[in-house]
């Protein structure tokens, strides 16, 4: 006699979807309301970062009627809009200033053991992204959306040694000298 396979269940499959080994972290969920004939139309709105701790971060922001959905919007869009970024073992190779709008976040490197000195949006792309040692400031707008946008911004701007002497058409010991 042949057993049958049981399929598994909705909430196993998205257990087994949400296990994919990548850091997801909520930044902001906005209740956000449209003015119609009949009333107000409420939604929300999520931004949602997302990385794999060892050099790759992406954004995303999305809106539903739900939350949850909200949030699983935005987490689709984050995981689509994911770029590898440059690092130094466990901090950045160089001084970056990231710009979107009015907000700008400069990002310095720091020594090993000093920690990700940043307030809460950038920390949670700092995190993201495996940046272990850094040190942020934000200027201009707290906006958060502003700030996530900057800092990924900024982030996708550095530059490794390999990457500049290459594009210099050099090698690595000639830029050092």
């Amino acid at each position: 006699m042949e057993e049958k396979k049981e399929r598994p269940a909705r909430r196993d499959q998205r257990k087994r979807q949400e296990d994919d080994g990548l850091i997801k972290k909520l930044i902001q969920v906005n209740r956000v309301t449209k003015t119609v004939k009949g009333g107000r139309n409420m939604r929300f709105a999520a931004l949602v970062v997302v990385g794999d701790g060892n050099g790759s971060v992406g954004y995303g922001m999305g809106k539903s009627k739900e939350v949850p959905e909200a949030i699983e919007k935005a987490t689709a869009q984050a995981k689509k809009s994911m770029r590898k970024v440059s690092l130094k073992d466990t901090s950045i190779p160089h001084t970056v200033t990231g710009v979107f709008g009015r907000g700008s976040v400069l990002m310095m490197p720091a020594a090993q053991g000093t920690g990700v000195i940043a307030g809460g949006p950038v920390r949670a792309v700092m995190e993201a992204a495996g940046v272990k040692d850094v040190r942020t400031k934000s200027h201009g707008t707290s906006n958060p959306i502003n700030c996530v946008k900057a800092a990924v911004y900024g982030l996708y701007e550095l530059m490794s040694p390999e990457d500049v002497a290459a594009a210099r058409g050099k090698s690595v010991e000639e830029l050092s000298l």
